[in-house]
């Protein structure tokens, strides 16, 4: 915006003023972000595309629906800032019309709103002149117009890396579909912890799991042993539901692990990684990371709010 030359006629000056504050008010603070979040990104076509990989993949598409999750709450973060904005702003055009109605504006608030909007508090005689109350409308006005820039720039980052995986995902679906078969085809060997496991690891649905989980589950017990009983089998519409899945516990009761569980949870993690395809294990979740073996990498999940569903006090292990 150009600024009013110094030897303008006063109600030129006041115009200017005033077109300034009401263009501030009503437009939004230089710097703001206006950019549409779904200009580029289509999350409802992303959620259509990543449903017709569900028969495919389960680890990634549970990694899909973390970026999402993070995506609605970005969104449902801007729109709350878009409302406390807009009431700000209003609060911004009351300056105005107070000003323009009691004395036509002084030339500084022109300054002060032409130029950028921060550096009006490095001038104290400003700060006298607004006063502190409409100093603090403004200044909020700043600080959401720099929040919702932020928000809107960490949406848009959200909403790539949702993009990107499922074209990886859409990508490498035949090749994991092959690699499935190739697991479904091979003769799974007997569990080798039968007669061997102790009781005292046997948890909650060790009689539903699957052949194959059963063997990764008595193989990982027999190497490491097993601190509190390893649960398997329950009612859920993930792995556990299918026998596909054991939680490795290395506390109990939602406790936090004794620094030897905690390291003998990491060594388990990290047989499951160096390991996974000769056992056919899928995913592995530990201390708020999933670990997929199409990926090969860990990745960190959403805060779920207590130990235990973030994975801190458990590994668990999905099979193929």
């Amino acid at each position: 915006m150009t600024s009013t030359p110094r030897n303008a006629p006063r109600h030129g000056r006041i115009t200017a003023s005033l077109a300034a504050l009401t263009a501030l008010a009503l437009i939004g603070l230089p710097g703001a972000a206006h950019a549409d979040p779904d200009d580029d990104v289509d999350i409802d076509e992303l959620n259509k595309r990543a449903e017709e990989l569900e028969d495919t993949y389960d680890g990634e598409l549970l990694q899909y629906t973390e970026i999402k999750d993070r995506v609605e709450a970005a969104k449902a973060e801007l729109e709350d800032l878009d409302e406390r904005l807009e009431n700000s702003r209003g609060g911004v055009s009351a300056i105005a019309a107070a000003r323009y109605k009691g004395d036509g504006f002084d030339p500084t608030l022109q300054i002060v709103f032409s130029s950028e909007p921060e550096d009006m508090f490095n001038d104290a005689a400003t700060m006298e002149y607004l006063g502190d109350s409409q100093a603090e409308q403004i200044s909020e006005l700043i600080d959401l117009r720099d929040e919702q820039a932020e928000v809107t720039e960490e949406l848009q980052e959200e909403l790539g890396e949702a993009s990107d995986l499922v074209e990886e995902l859409e990508e490498q679906r035949e090749e994991v579909e092959e690699r499935i078969k190739e697991y479904e085809a091979e003769q799974i060997p007997e569990t080798p912890g039968n007669g061997t496991v102790p009781d005292s690891s046997r948890g909650s649905g060790w009689e539903q799991t699957t052949p194959r989980m059963a063997a990764i589950r008595d193989e990982i017990i027999m190497k490491f042993g097993a601190p509190y009983p390893v649960s398997c089998w329950r009612p859920s519409a993930q792995d556990h539901g299918t026998g596909r899945a054991c939680d490795f516990m290395m506390s109990a009761n939602g406790a936090a692990p004794s620094a030897a569980n905690k390291s003998l949870g990491q060594q388990i993690s990290d047989y499951g990684t160096a390991n996974a395809d000769r056992l056919g294990i899928k995913y592995i979740i530990w201390e708020q990371q999933i670990w997929q073996s199409t990926s090969r990498q860990w990745t960190w999940m959403n805060d779920r709010g207590d130990l235990t569903q973030n994975h801190y006090d458990h590994v668990h292990i999905s099979s193929y």
